[in-house]
């Protein structure tokens, strides 16, 4: 009863600031497509006997996507029809690079090298063709279908400063990951402003200097690889210093996906909090967007996603705010177990017929458009 009250009241004030609108809109932001994190689930049973801790549900099941994956997640998103006949659809927060597995195998994992998605899809085809057999072919057909709208997500999902010092150090964790043609289960208690998977994360801020270039580099293979240009980011693991925030923009990015409340790091371990909300600016004109819906329908946090969700929509639309939902490739993917799969799809199924059901007049929108709406209306 208490946590219920707590949770309402939160999901209140996170809806109190920011632009308002009376039309019902909903988005579906999720986050990590593009990703390689577990390669196969042969490769995940080899980590396991080499001793490799499990962090979370992402160790154990998170993979690139497979023809399977959105092939089900297709025909979900099109089982129903907002109120212009149009099907939901997903913005995945994407990757257009990962790993080099093989050249870097090749050069004794002395140092990184990364490769264009296609040609990620293009190893796995042959590897594992079951799976990934026609897969980016899939992916191409959702992008011209409108049931996929991809936005930026940074060029690799992995923090270079982290990664290239494990290499260095010889650490048998990343090099037992890498050997298995994974990047999963990398501990980085050793860096205390680190994490193993937040690209732009560090030490000293002076780092970030070597980020912009990766940026401009990512958004020019974003283009490359998906077809057109981002101009909505979504930084890995929420974490980006500001001094980035003019490269960004510079490169067309007009959008960021920041938390409500935001810690960013200034160096040395010490942090600075600020309050974000639905069309706030930053100094640089970035809009800020903040997502005020959660559904990680695979995550046992002991609650029933579907209501919570629908909840979450409710105060949002009482309030006049669109519905942002966050999510995670995770809760969709099905390479692994397919159990994972069914249950995310089936948790997405029964979420987008309750909203068509009681909100006849919805709207699904991509990411991107529900920024140029705002910005049209702002004007």
């Amino acid at each position: 009863m208490i946590a219920s009250l707590k949770k309402n009241i939160i999901d209140t004030l996170k809806n109190l600031i920011g632009w308002k609108t009376n039309r019902k809109i909903v988005v579906f932001s999720v986050d990590d497509y593009g990703n390689i994190r577990l390669h196969s689930k042969e490769a995940k049973d080899k980590l396991a006997q080499a001793g490799l801790p499990i962090y979370s549900r992402f160790d154990l099941l998170d993979t690139l996507e497979t023809k399977q994956d959105l092939e089900q997640l297709y025909e979900v998103l099109e089982s129903v029809k907002d109120k212009k006949g149009r099907p939901a659809v997903f913005t995945p927060f994407a990757l257009p690079c990962n790993i080099d597995f093989e050249k870097m195998e090749a050069t004794n994992y002395e140092e990184f090298h990364f490769e264009k998605l296609p040609t990620t899809y293009e190893k796995l085809a042959k590897e594992q063709p079951e799976a990934y057999q026609g897969a980016w072919k899939l992916w191409q057909e959702g992008i011209a279908k409108g049931v996929l709208k991809p936005q930026f997500h940074g060029r690799e999902h992995l923090n270079l400063t982290l990664f290239n010092d494990k290499l260095k150090n010889r650490d048998a964790q990343l090099l037992t990951a890498l050997k298995n043609k994974s990047y999963t289960s990398i501990a980085d208690e050793a860096y205390p402003t680190i994490s193993s998977t937040a690209a732009f994360d560090f030490w000293d801020v002076n780092e970030t200097e070597a980020m912009k270039p990766i940026l401009i580099e990512g958004l020019q293979l974003f283009k490359e690889v998906y077809g057109y240009s981002s101009n909505y980011f979504t930084p890995p693991v929420f974490n980006i210093h500001h001094s980035l925030f003019g490269t960004l923009y510079s490169q067309g990015i007009r959008y960021i996906d920041l938390g409500l409340i935001r810690k960013e790091h200034q160096g040395f371990n010490k942090y600075t909090t600020e309050f974000n909300y639905t069309g706030k600016k930053t100094a640089e004109g970035l809009t800020i967007m903040v997502r005020n819906v959660v559904f990680e329908p695979t995550e046992d946090r002991g609650i029933d996603w579907i209501g919570y969700t629908l909840k979450q929509i409710e105060i949002a639309f009482r309030l006049k705010r669109p519905a942002i939902i966050s999510s995670h490739r995770v809760n969709f993917c099905g390479h692994i177990d397919p159990a994972n799969r069914e249950k995310g799809l089936s948790a997405l199924k029964n979420l987008l017929q309750e909203i068509v059901k009681k909100w006849p007049d919805v709207e699904f929108m991509a990411a991107d458009e529900l920024g140029a709406l705002l910005s049209k209306e702002k004007k």
